[in-house]
């Protein structure tokens, strides 16, 4: 059975790269356009691996980490932020809620299949 991952990002362009660059290892994607909206969709599913983007309407990233650490699903789950953010202030504060990672755009998709792969086990 294909590991679940959601990749979340208001860009749609950004999710369809990222979807298809997970998909073509074999993961099955879903992908959510900003974090309230992922949230909605972690209530009623679960998934193996959360990949989101910091700054996004509704919801930012670090708000979605914090609330999906509080539910007990997701308490271990990887998580991580796919931003502009290059900062290691904005990285700390990603660490703080609970970030598992943290890689900054423009995403190399072979980094990411690494980090996939790497936290997926």
């Amino acid at each position: 059975m294909s590991k679940k991952i959601l990749a979340v990002d208001d860009s749609s362009s950004i999710r369809q790269m990222v979807e298809v660059t997970l998909k073509s290892a074999g993961y099955a994607v879903t992908t959510a356009e900003d974090g309230q909206a992922a949230l909605d969709q972690c209530k009623f599913n679960r998934y193996d691996f959360v990949l989101t983007d910091q700054n996004m309407p509704r919801m930012d990233g670090l708000s979605l980490i914090r609330e999906l650490r509080k539910m007990s699903a997701y308490t271990r789950t990887p998580i991580v932020v796919l931003t502009t953010e290059a900062g290691d202030d904005m990285k700390a504060k990603g660490k703080a809620a609970g970030a598992t990672g943290w890689m900054v755009k423009p995403f190399d998709p072979d980094k990411l299949l690494a980090i996939a792969g790497k936290v997926l086990g």
